[in-house]
């Protein structure tokens, strides 16, 4: 399993723990660099999060900590995942939340893949 990523890194967050094994989740994909499973509390139809194997807080510390192998593993496991869901006829979204101002609730960089119904527009307009 990967192991590099920020010093400031939370081993006790939750998706830390489910790597672990110590919560349990409902497995869509895993392979050696990321674990996809459902979320627990659902947005839409189809809601899976896509979490990296080795130790980074947020999508940019990924970016620029992780091994170009990490990151190319990373990306072909979220794109594996939603081809297992079924979601590529109709489409689907992958969202990342970054930090505080993007309400980022768990400190371990995550993809949020959603689909299962049309999904509206990205962010409502002001």
């Amino acid at each position: 399993m990967p192991t590099g990523g920020s010093d400031h890194y939370d081993d006790q967050n939750v998706f830390a723990r489910i790597l672990r094994g110590e919560i349990p989740c409902k497995k869509v994909y895993e392979d050696e660099f990321a674990l996809a499973f459902h979320d627990i509390n659902p947005q839409a139809p189809v809601h899976v999060l896509v979490i990296p194997k080795g130790r980074y807080i947020s999508f940019a510390d990924f970016t620029q900590q992780a091994s170009e192998k990490e990151i190319a593993g990373f990306f072909r496991a979220a794109g594996a995942a939603a081809k297992a869901l079924g979601l590529e006829p109709d489409g689907y979204r992958i969202l990342s939340n970054v930090g505080h101002h993007a309400h980022q609730e768990v400190p371990h960089f995550h993809l949020h893949i959603f689909g299962g119904r049309p999904l509206g527009p990205m962010l409502a307009r002001r």
